[in-house]
């Protein structure tokens, strides 16, 4: 494996070669480069130095100029203020991608120093349903844990799931009144899984709200739990097993792999809070006030101007939700050795983890050296605007949504299966691929921090920025060089390229660039707006470039070549958001 230095890279290294040699009395200055519709490149930062060195801006870009020196620059030209638009030779661009396509990892190269990142995200509760509100912690951690591995950062996931608290006290008393109510899990697929959670939850309930001495009773039987009674955590762990055949059973319609040892909920930090709580206090991080254990934060107030605090221990003695998270980042820090800590969470608990991460700062579980990040998303929204809804205004089940989403993509599959010649389990196959892959692809393509319309017709769609279009231009390219047939791509840097095969062979040169940057700002919308640009390229080119029936057979195989390039590219980047991209559709 040969990483490959961009072309852009090249360039900012030709420049800067050429500013020290032309202004030395500069000193040591990177010039700013970004691709241009006036060349493939421009440079700017001349003016700026032209005010530092009192000289003129033109006279001084002239004189970098002259001392540009290697091959892969065909002109530079002069523009402005000192502004440098720079034409790449089509050899260069041919010769680079050329060494892209030699390695397996498309010449994107491995971090030098990478870290350990643990991902939090994909945390549903024990007991209780999925509903659409659980989709985007899912697939944005998947595809953010994809993008950090491909760059070579070990990531460890953690799900932290709901399992602890005091429905438990109500649901396990239940079962113990009325054993037999929830069979073993190895007896019973998602489906039936979560049927029986349903009905133990809802009938529990029932009893719990009309019968003040269960009530009692369900409350003791908390303190049971927490006290690690054996018969009470045996029926918790019934609930646990349970609940994760239905977990798996939804991930897996998500096409998201979940580690069972990756599976750590709240219960998992129980025996640990106790010592943060101490640690903290010792420490001076956290105080007394009215009998609880709270962190102050000053610069953090409340409506009537008071420090609002972050309760780590109730005055009653309980622990809560902050107590929980901050002893999971010690364990984190501690035993998986983390260097880096993202909680892909609801933005709405934005203000929770800053003051967890605030506190864990002042105690020095975090760092400069361990980083935490909150990834924190918004809502998915109905038609309307509003939170998204059945129309009896209940919670969309996750099972629903993702069944309904490969149903229509199936339909839109089918209705060109006939001419692509799919067989009947191919276009189910595929109809699943294209919906599951159109319900994520909207959730990424849209910056995690802001809201999102859910319109299955618009995210099935073939046209606009869907995963739809993505996969049918990857199938499309599968298509053509399947009908080369013994003619092989091949890159031939000898000929002159047209406009689009410029375009898109400096666009598939800027994948490595793009995914460290997407990867480093946790932004999976750049990879996909990356993505969506290389299939726009690409019907340009295609609509512009014969392929097959090129002028010579050098230009066949070289716009083989891109092709080829483009559907690797368009496959690896999909796959890395968690999208697949079928041969054929």
């Amino acid at each position: 494996m040969a990483s490959v230095h961009s072309l852009a890279s090249t360039v900012q290294q030709r420049l800067a070669d050429a500013l020290s040699a032309a202004l030395p009395e500069a000193g040591s200055t990177d010039p700013l480069l970004r691709r241009s519709d006036r060349a493939d490149f421009q440079a700017n930062g001349i003016l700026a130095l032209a005010k530092k060195l009192k000289g003129n801006p033109r006279e001084l870009a002239t004189k970098v100029v002259d001392q540009v020196q290697g091959d892969a620059i065909k002109e530079i030209e002069v523009s402005g203020p000192g502004f440098l638009n720079i034409t790449l030779a089509d050899r260069a661009i041919i010769e680079t991608l050329a060494a892209r396509a030699a390695d397996d990892r498309l010449g994107v190269p491995l971090k030098e120093n990478p870290g350990v990142t643990v991902i939090d995200y994909a945390q549903p509760n024990v007991a209780k349903e999925m509903h659409v509100g659980h989709l985007r912690s899912a697939v944005i951690g998947d595809a953010l844990r994809g993008m950090l591995d491909f760059t070579g950062e070990k990531t460890i996931g953690r799900h932290h799931i709901g399992d602890w608290g005091t429905q438990f006290g109500m649901l396990i008393q239940y079962l113990i009144e009325n054993p037999g109510e929830l069979a073993p899990a190895d007896d019973v697929d998602g489906e039936q899984a979560m049927s029986n959670l349903n009905r133990v939850y809802k009938a529990s309930r029932a009893v719990f709200d009309s019968d003040e001495e269960f009530k009692e009773r369900a409350r003791k039987r908390v303190v049971a739990l927490q006290s690690g009674d054996k018969e009470t955590l045996e029926l918790w762990q019934q609930f646990v097993d349970e609940s994760k055949v239905y977990f798996y059973s939804v991930f897996e319609k998500l096409d998201m792999e979940i580690r069972d040892d990756e599976i750590v909920g709240e219960s998992a930090y129980n025996d640990l809070m106790p010592e943060t709580a101490r640690l903290l206090e010792e420490s001076g991080v956290a105080v007394r006030s009215e009998g609880a254990l709270v962190v102050f934060f000053d610069e953090i107030r409340g409506k009537d101007d008071q420090p609002v605090p972050l309760i780590v221990q109730k005055a009653d003695g309980g622990f809560g939700y902050a107590a929980s998270d901050l002893s999971a980042i010690r364990n984190r820090v501690t035993d998986l050795n983390a260097t880096s800590l993202i909680y892909v969470v609801d933005v709405r608990q934005s203000l929770h983890f800053k003051m967890v991460f605030e506190a864990a700062r002042r105690a020095g579980w975090l760092s400069d050296d361990v980083t935490a990040h909150n990834m924190g998303y918004g809502t998915v929204l109905g038609a309307d605007g509003k939170p998204f809804k059945t129309r009896e205004g209940e919670t969309v089940k996750l099972e629903d949504l993702l069944d309904e989403a490969a149903e229509r993509a199936t339909a839109v599959v089918r209705e060109k299966a006939e001419k692509v010649g799919l067989t009947e389990e191919e276009i189910v196959e595929n109809g699943r691929y294209v919906g599951i892959g159109a319900v994520k692809y909207a959730d990424l393509s849209t910056s995690a921090n802001r809201d999102y319309k859910f319109d299955l017709d618009q995210m099935v769609s073939l046209n606009g920025d869907t995963s739809v279009y993505l996969q049918y231009a990857y199938a499309r390219i599968r298509s053509i060089l399947r009908k080369a047939g013994e003619t092989r791509p091949g890159a031939h840097p000898e000929l002159e390229l047209a406009p689009a095969e410029r375009a898109l062979g400096l666009h598939l040169d800027a994948f490595g660039d793009l995914l460290y940057e997407a990867s480093a700002d946790y932004a999976p919308h750049k990879l996909a707006a990356y993505l969506y640009q290389l299939a726009s390229l690409y019907t340009t080119f295609y609509d512009q470039c014969p392929v097959l029936k090129a002028d010579s057979e050098a230009q066949v195989e070289n716009r083989l070549f891109l092709c080829d390039l483009t559907a690797r590219t368009l496959h690896q980047g999909m796959a890395l958001l968690g999208i697949r991209t079928p041969e054929r559709l």
